[in-house]
């Protein structure tokens, strides 16, 4: 035999290899449309004989059918994508996602298992960005049976099953992906049974619509770090645990107080004020909104936001806030800081942004997205007030920005210093008080 008939047949034997029956059982995954209009058929992976499926079926038409390894229960959510490679235990224990189903693009999740709840000297657990699972589902591409990892004490499965979570496996999260980027974050089912449940009894209901902030709130105010030398009050909109332990890290003692407390009646007795992340729309919150408009009109101390925090603060200013397409969701987000020129990569989890092309009198952006041009964070001109869309606090990475609860706090403790009061109605207290005494 030749070496070019060889060549040939070991080409040919190689050919038959790969369209063999097993190689096309293997996975039947949706494949990838440039067409974003076109619609997908029902994606289907074959799951071991005896096995639970699960089915991700989204409002406008699409299914996804796997393997089901969480809870045995169905959930409805609003659909979105994080890209982030680690941390799922921190993103599904972040109260951002709350009312939602969690796409990993990540494709393998789950292989180092579920961390042990150890808390930390403030009370806080270590690995967990809340007490509790607060998305509504998971959908992953591949999830590892086996998990391997010194600190875990169960796999992703147990965790799900024993929070009510449901997770699908076996998802082509490439083409998933691919149509919430074409269509934007859309409504899904997660089920898990033999059969997608009939779209005609599905009741969808869109998280959105609630005000899911006063649902991921404390309903009353808790200390932190109790001996902290300055006082900072953390308006929790569903803050997470890391943005407390790194105020506390920075010597504040913390007060967490509910999203509508009573905030102008306490300035007095606040060093500074921090708004934290939260879930769903801004809107809900005119409560928040009122009081900051108000503490912006006489509080002299810093005020810093995160995320919703940003968002809230922004319309406090005078801003609009609007629904991004599918939002951004992972770790690996460019903003860029307009006083510097300086670009930092950044984790982010919002799907609401706020309108900057007309900035209200006296404020200025803060950090621009270097991808879609979105805002990332606004400043006022003269006042120690200012906000950014990502998270510096980020317990998975990055940790390029952490350097903000830093300057905040170092601005908090300097503002103490000298003596600055909490408002300009305070101050002028005082001047009747001491002429008073004087008299």
């Amino acid at each position: 035999m030749s070496l070019l008939t060889a060549l040939s047949a070991s080409s040919t034997t190689a050919k038959k290899r790969m369209v063999s029956p097993m190689a096309l059982l293997a996975r039947s995954f949706a494949s990838v449309n440039d067409n974003a209009s076109a619609k997908p058929l029902h994606a289907y992976y074959p799951v071991v004989p005896g096995s639970l499926t699960a089915h991700l079926q989204l409002r406008t038409g699409e299914t996804f059918t796997g393997g089901s390894f969480g809870a045995t229960s169905s959930a409805i959510g609003e659909t979105v994508f994080t890209t982030s490679l680690v941390g799922y235990p921190e993103s599904m224990t972040d109260p951002s996602y709350r009312g939602q189903l969690l796409v990993f693009t990540q494709p393998l999740i789950g292989n180092y298992g579920v961390p042990k709840r150890t808390r930390d000297q403030y009370g806080l657990l270590k690995h967990f960005e809340s007490e509790k699972i607060q998305c509504s589902g998971i959908v992953v591409s591949d999830y590892a049976t086996k998990y391997s990892h010194w600190n875990a004490v169960e796999s992703l499965s147990e965790w799900c099953e024993r929070e009510g979570v449901p997770a699908i496996t076996g998802v082509d999260t490439r083409a998933l992906v691919h149509i919430l980027r074409g269509q934007g974050s859309t409504l899904g089912s997660l089920s898990a049974g033999s059969q997608p449940l009939e779209e005609s009894k599905i009741q969808w209901v869109d998280p959105n619509a609630k005000n899911l902030v006063a649902q991921a709130s404390t309903d009353s105010v808790r200390v932190f770090n109790p001996n902290g030398d300055v006082h900072v009050a953390l308006i929790d909109c569903g803050a997470k645990y890391n943005i407390i332990r790194s105020l506390c890290e920075q010597g504040a003692r913390v007060s967490l107080v509910p999203w509508n407390h009573n905030l102008v009646d306490d300035l007095a007795s606040y060093d500074g004020i921090f708004i934290s992340n939260g879930p769903g729309s801004p809107t809900h919150c005119t409560e928040t909104i009122a009081q900051l408009r108000e503490a912006f009109q006489v509080y002299q101390r810093p005020i810093f936001g995160i995320c919703m925090g940003n968002q809230l603060m922004g319309m406090a200013a005078g801003l609009n806030a609007y629904k991004l397409r599918f939002g951004n969701r992972g770790h690996n987000q460019p903003a860029v800081d307009l006083t510097t020129g300086k670009c930092v990569i950044t984790s982010q989890n919002h799907g609401y942004a706020l309108d900057d092309t007309q900035m209200p009198a006296g404020w200025d952006r803060y950090y621009v997205n270097a991808n879609d041009g979105s805002n990332e964070g606004i400043r006022h001109i003269e006042k120690p007030f200012r906000s950014v869309q990502f998270h510096p606090e980020a317990k998975g990475g990055p940790l390029d920005t952490g350097y903000l609860f830093a300057e905040f706090v170092d601005s908090v403790r300097a503002a103490k210093a000298a003596g600055l009061p909490a408002s300009q109605s305070v101050a002028a207290e005082s001047d009747t008080s001491a002429q008073a005494a004087t008299a």
